[in-house]
């Protein structure tokens, strides 16, 4: 009797890992889908949009400047100077007073040659939904370009997908080699917890708040 539960148990447990695995799996590649041809790395081939979100990220890595965010800021100050976008939204953490993404992002911008007065900063964009439904709901944006890295643009244009926007993606530098594989391992979990924050936990922002227009130029 105890063997035959034993078995029972064994077989369960072989069943609802390959489940895991299989949902796993689809989630990467349901999520890898919706970017087809709208992801795009040089900016003579980018469609022209009012406003660019700019997902934020630490400026440093284990006390050295980070690569994706550097690689970040150079793609939307070549953004907005190309004429590409009148307008640069930041959309970053800033859950501690000692922590400010999108101060950071602003100031960095300005120092790469955009005006300050072209750049709004969203300081409630602690994870990838809040930064695009917020970009939607607070912000007033329908169509828009997304600065991130390859590996995070798939995920970001689904969720822009989720609440009808009109988004594309500018893939910005990012390190490769080991970083480049270890994001891309921890982009899979990320991918798999926005399948089910839209599609069966229908998540929203953790803020909301009055209406905000972007600046432009």
């Amino acid at each position: 009797m105890i063997k035959k539960a034993l078995r029972t148990m064994a077989l369960l447990i072989i069943v609802l890992s390959a489940a895991a695995i299989a949902f796993v799996a689809w989630a990467d590649r349901h999520v890898g889908q919706a970017a087809a041809g709208r992801i795009f790395t040089d900016l003579n081939d980018l469609p022209r949009r009012e406003v660019a979100v700019v997902l934020g990220t630490s400026k440093y890595a284990n006390g050295r400047l980070n690569g994706f965010y550097a690689g970040r800021m150079r793609a939307a100050a070549e953004l907005y100077k190309s004429g590409t976008v009148d307008g640069i939204l930041v959309s970053g953490d800033n859950g501690r007073q000692d922590y400010n993404e999108p101060e950071q992002m602003k100031a960095d911008l300005v120092a790469l040659g955009v005006p300050a007065e072209h750049i709004t900063a969203d300081y409630a964009g602690f994870r990838t939904l809040d930064s695009i439904y917020r970009a939607g709901d607070v912000f007033g944006l329908r169509s828009y370009i997304v600065v991130t890295q390859a590996f995070h643009l798939p995920r970001a244009l689904y969720l822009a997908d989720q609440k009808g926007h009109d988004a594309l993606g500018l893939a910005a530098y990012g390190p490769g080699g080991y970083w480049g594989q270890r994001v891309r391992a921890r982009e899979v979990l990320a991918r798999v917890q926005a399948v089910l924050d839209v599609e069966v936990l229908r998540r929203n922002p953790r803020f909301l708040g009055e209406p905000v227009q972007v600046s432009r130029r």
